[in-house]
């Protein structure tokens, strides 16, 4: 599955949430990144993610980068 800008990353934001029991909300205020902003990384439709908020999502939910952003098939 390719986005409409050709790239074909896909978040498993919701998916990761969901196994850990957590809002959106919830990580929002732990990670320190606007819920608006989490839901464009969510729904794929983020062109650009910073290191540093990659980190925090990926520390705050305990999982690696390849568990969050996977390539899509």
């Amino acid at each position: 599955m390719v986005a409409e800008d050709g790239h074909a990353i896909r978040c498993r934001l919701d998916e990761l949430l969901a196994e850990r029991s957590m809002t959106l909300t919830e990580l929002s205020e732990r990670v320190g990144v606007s819920i608006v902003n989490l839901s464009v990384l969510k729904n794929d439709r983020a062109k650009a993610i910073r290191f540093s908020t990659l980190t925090a999502i990926c520390k705050v939910l305990g999982c690696e980068v390849g568990e969050l952003l996977v390539v899509a098939r």
